[in-house]
């Protein structure tokens, strides 16, 4: 996997306040990392000091195998940036904006017109290149956002919260441009939204209080959910025990019901243990078929409030 950024004991004090703590993760070329954090965890200031525009007060980024203390401009120039809101130039056209970005990335003219055309026709907005950008919706002003940043096609990406404020049909086509250009980038996308970890993501990375508290696939990370291995089950017209039963059964930690009737039942495993065919032989042994049963595979939203709780926790007690 060739580099692509790698943050080394990273630490951003303002003052009396620690933003980002001893921080250290990578991110390879060809990953799409999600990361991850309650409001104020420190997540877009390490981006800022990610792209160059925050100095750190301590530790070290590398960027495709430069160190940004050494090579800052060559950095500059191998990331593209969208900020969270996407700042445009509202009287500018999509055309105009991405002319004058290119002029700063120092694209000589041919080479500017070539990427110009390649943006606008993958992020499909030849339809609206001379409409004034405050007049797009904003799916397209994304759109827009997006195209700047990889306007130069950089081998790093830094997308901060790139659907936030989109309606559900808009995220799903930006999260589609966000796969089709993946394959050969290194992409952090900072968000709060753990459904578009789980959609695009390879990897995820979870900070609270600046600190890093986990780092793997998302379904790793799902894992050390209460949920994972979960049965699901419903049982219509079971006996009046059958819960007790159920909840005798070795591995299940505890029983929740799911519906009103009681027919739906979820049986929580004890630390994640597979219960699946212990459940199926109980069942069975009682003369009883589910009309329904399924293996929950864990929530990883269950695991982002465990442990940016217990930081919140800690943070409150000191």
């Amino acid at each position: 996997m060739q580099p692509g950024i790698t943050v080394r004991q990273l630490t951003k004090d303002f003052g009396g306040l620690r933003a980002v703590d001893d921080l250290s993760f990578s991110v390879g070329s060809g990953e799409v990392v999600g990361f991850l954090g309650p409001n104020g965890a420190g997540k877009s200031t390490t981006m800022k000091m990610i792209t160059g525009y925050l100095e750190p007060t301590s530790g070290e980024v590398e960027v495709c195998g430069m160190a940004l203390s050494q090579q800052p401009l060559a950095i500059k120039a191998a990331i593209g940036y969208l900020p969270e809101g996407a700042p445009l130039y509202g009287d500018m056209t999509p055309r105009r904006f991405l002319d004058f970005i290119a002029s700063v990335r120092g694209l000589e003219p041919a080479e500017r017109h070539r990427r110009i055309d390649a943006v606008v026709d993958r992020m499909a907005l030849r339809g609206v290149l001379d409409q004034a950008i405050d007049t797009l919706s904003k799916g397209f002003k994304r759109r827009v956002g997006l195209a700047q940043a990889i306007l130069h096609d950089p081998p790093v990406l830094i997308l901060d919260e790139p659907t936030d404020g989109l309606d559900p049909n808009q995220k799903h086509e930006v999260r589609e441009l966000i796969r089709d250009i993946a394959a050969d980038k290194a992409i952090i996308i900072s968000t709060h939204i753990l459904e578009e970890v789980e959609a695009i993501c390879s990897r995820a990375v979870i900070i609270a209080g600046g600190r890093l508290l986990a780092d793997g696939r998302p379904a790793e990370l799902a894992s050390r959910s209460e949920y994972h291995n979960a049965v699901v089950l419903v049982v219509r017209d079971g006996p009046p025990d059958l819960r007790e039963r159920l909840a005798a059964v070795p591995g299940v930690a505890r029983v929740e019901v799911l519906d009103e009737a009681g027919d739906r039942l979820r049986l929580l495993a004890s630390h994640g243990r597979s219960i699946l065919a212990a459940v199926g032989d109980a069942l069975s042994g009682a003369g009883l078929q589910a009309e329904e049963l399924y293996v929950e595979a864990g929530r990883l939203d269950d695991v982002f409030r465990n442990l940016t709780h217990a930081v919140a926790g800690r943070e409150t007690r000191s």
